[in-house]
């Protein structure tokens, strides 16, 4: 197949006057070409399209009046983030579906859904995985009503990644430290926040392959955290400096992974998550699993990216890795194309 590459290269952002923070779900030069290594050696051409300015100005071209749209690619690999607002990751992969271009990873529906992890919760609760109970903030005033009265809670803002907004004093033990969170984050991300119940016992990450009924766990990862890592919490500088502050430890006890694949792959399938993706779990005091959030479009460098850690551990090489998100993503291609995935 022609396969396109279509990700946000923070070096780019960066260059137009972003931050780190603000840049930091983006990917690295050794991110894509990773990728595309992959890809091509598994006997795929892969031409990089870029970010979704270059990819709509690429798509708009080839428009003709009175004319369907030209399909350039037999399949994009997506991992663009988006830039800006709860609806970003789906940007993407809305254009293609007006393009009706094949796409690997999860639909718009999905990928907003998830990144609002109040509204993930809510799903995958009515699916039957438990998740700490939480409140969504969009001001000050809303803490006067909020329900949760024991503490400590855990505040993040709700639509983010890779931890950002997330330090240690996101574990609050009083209201005054909770009022000083939320203004923190309110300020500081133009976004509501989610405060939840916090979940003190043992972290993990649950990697899964596939779609629907032929989803599949590959494994779990228990987070835990070194000497010089921020105390308690997988934050932004943690998630940063991983290979650092960060041993990841495949789960290899039987009935602690039963009840995390089971609940992961209910959350997933309800979520309706596609070819691949991440979700996190944490243990409550009585050492019980609890649904944390879910990352649909999961990073994919293949050493400082959770998943392909986890994979590697798992005993599935990166580009197996990568083999399987396309052969799940090629099925949803029309029967002629099949045939050369």
């Amino acid at each position: 197949m022609l396969i396109a590459l279509v990700y946000d290269l923070r070096k780019d952002y960066l260059a137009m006057g972003f931050g780190e923070e603000e840049t930091a779900e983006f990917d690295s030069d050794a991110t894509i070409s990773s990728i595309a290594q992959a890809i091509e050696g598994l006997g795929h051409q892969v031409e990089r399209a870029g970010n979704i300015y270059d990819l709509s100005k690429r798509l708009s071209s080839g428009l003709k009046k009175n004319q369907l749209p030209r399909k350039p690619w037999d399949l994009v690999f997506n991992i663009s983030e988006g830039l800006s607002g709860r609806n970003r990751e789906s940007q993407v992969p809305a254009l293609l579906e007006a393009y009706g271009i094949p796409y690997t990873f999860s639909d718009p529906l999905t990928l907003s859904l998830s990144l609002d992890k109040e509204m993930a919760k809510k799903v995958v609760r009515a699916a039957g995985v438990p998740t700490p109970d939480s409140f969504v903030v969009e001001s000050v005033k809303d803490l006067k009503k909020i329900p949760l009265q024991e503490y400590p809670l855990f505040v993040k803002p709700l639509s983010e990644g890779t931890g950002k907004g997330i330090t240690p004093s996101s574990v609050v033990k009083n209201p005054k430290a909770l009022k000083a969170q939320c203004k923190r984050l309110l300020d500081g991300y133009g976004q509501p926040v989610l405060v939840e119940t916090f979940m003190p016992g043992r972290e993990f990450t649950v990697g899964i392959i596939g779609t629907g009924d032929g989803a599949r766990v590959v494994g779990a990862l228990e987070l835990q955290l070194l000497k010089g890592a921020e105390p308690g919490v997988y934050s932004y500088l943690n998630k940063e400096l991983c290979e650092e502050r960060v041993r990841y430890v495949l789960v290899k006890n039987k009935k602690i992974l039963k009840e995390l694949s089971v609940l992961a792959l209910k959350a997933y399938r309800a979520l309706g998550c596609r070819d691949a993706g991440r979700l996190d779990f944490r243990q409550d005091g009585a050492g019980h699993a609890s649904f944390l959030e879910a990352n649909p479009l999961a990073g994919l460098h293949p050493t400082h990216s959770d998943l392909p850690i986890l994979c590697r551990q798992a005993g599935m090489p990166y580009p197996e890795l990568i083999d399987a998100i396309i052969q799940s993503a090629a099925k949803r291609l029309p029967e002629n194309k099949r045939a050369v995935s």
